[in-house]
């Protein structure tokens, strides 16, 4: 048996706050990963206080 040609593609990472995705290798061979982080608060337009 031979081994496989290349890395083995890695599935995307999800979590509820999170996406991870594996980056193609560079010229050296380096693998990296992509990380998306998905917005955790919503924003809320400011009001100015009412005068008393």
């Amino acid at each position: 048996m031979s081994a496989p040609a290349g890395r083995p593609k890695v599935p995307d990472g999800t979590t509820p706050y999170f996406t991870t995705r594996q980056l193609p290798p560079t010229d050296k061979g380096f693998v990296g990963y992509e990380t998306e982080w998905k917005p955790w608060q919503k924003e809320v337009k400011y009001e100015t206080p009412k005068r008393p």
